[in-house]
């Protein structure tokens, strides 16, 4: 058997050098996280620039070689942006219909999510495949059919076509919430069960409270696409009083010019939401996706 010290001479040989491994452990973090860091800042620059942008005049916006800074920072953009469009309509019809597709959302696909996930049902996981297949046909398909069927309820010009079909089910929160809601054990269903509980109790006491991360996960997801949606308040809205905030960013391009320090700083109001909501759900929203299998 290998004494105590040659054993340790030789875990040394293959360690290599004393100096060497701690430089390794020192260097390699720093390596690591600088890495990080310049990947974020690649990735954050298209939002630096359209910051800085909004404090820029027109001319400097174009100006070769192109400045980061703008050499007078231009507050008033920010105030000519409200002065040039009913913002403030604009911005609390993007809120109420944002929020309204996300109640519809949510309630509607943990709903799908829990029938498929606990109960047992004849032909449960062909309706599944069926249901998770709707994620591959593209908007456009639907999107004549659907106006024709609002037309006939009266719906035009209404917020209604915009908030409805939330309510009516979503495949890809139901795929979500539903891989969620498999990881829940089942002996707490079963000890409610015992206990006489309904299904729509468990539902809604044992797995809504247990799933708030993909629920997070799922509210930003959809909160982001209803904020930024402009196809659909375009095609169902005639009204200038009912326009979203991505209807109103877009008036400021024009046939012959486009007013960009004005669009620059309506964007850059148009974003803080969504970033203020993913600071605020940011844990929930990495927990939602690791436990959900999500990726990609």
């Amino acid at each position: 058997m290998l004494s105590l010290a040659t054993a340790r001479r030789r875990t040394r040989a293959k360690q290599g050098p004393f100096w060497l491994a701690l430089l390794g452990g020192v260097f390699k973090p720093v390596v690591v996280h600088g890495l990080l860091i310049l990947a974020s800042l690649i990735m954050a620059l298209p939002f630096i620039w359209m910051v800085l942008s909004s404090f820029k005049t027109q001319p400097e916006i174009f100006i070769f070689p192109p400045r980061l800074l703008p050499r007078v920072w231009r507050w008033q953009n920010y105030v000519e942006v409200t002065r040039a469009m009913p913002f403030g309509w604009f911005t609390f019809n993007s809120i109420k219909i944002a929020f309204l597709v996300v109640l519809g959302t949510v309630l509607s696909a943990s709903l799908a999510a829990y029938a498929f996930a606990r109960m047992q049902f004849p032909g449960r996981e062909t309706m599944f495949l069926i249901w998770i297949g709707c994620m591959m046909i593209p908007g456009q398909v639907t999107l004549i059919p659907q106006f024709v069927l609002f037309r006939s309820f009266g719906w035009l010009d209404t917020h209604l076509p915009l908030v409805v079909p939330s309510f009516f089910g979503n495949a890809f929160g139901t795929f979500l919430l539903r891989q969620f809601f498999m990881t829940i054990p089942m002996e707490l269903e079963d000890a409610a069960v015992v206990d006489g509980a309904s299904n729509f109790r468990i539902y809604w006491t044992i797995m809504m409270p247990l799933a708030m991360p993909a629920i997070a996960t799922l509210a930003v997801f959809t909160f982001m696409g209803s904020w930024n949606n402009l196809l659909g308040p375009v095609i169902y809205l005639t009204t200038y009083k009912k326009m979203t905030l991505p209807v109103g960013l877009a008036f400021f391009r024009g046939q012959y010019g486009t007013q960009w320090p004005l669009l620059m700083a309506g964007a850059t109001i148009s974003v803080l939401p969504i970033v203020a909501l993913y600071v605020f759900a940011q844990r929930y929203f990495v927990q939602g996706v690791v436990m959900s299998g999500l990726k990609g």
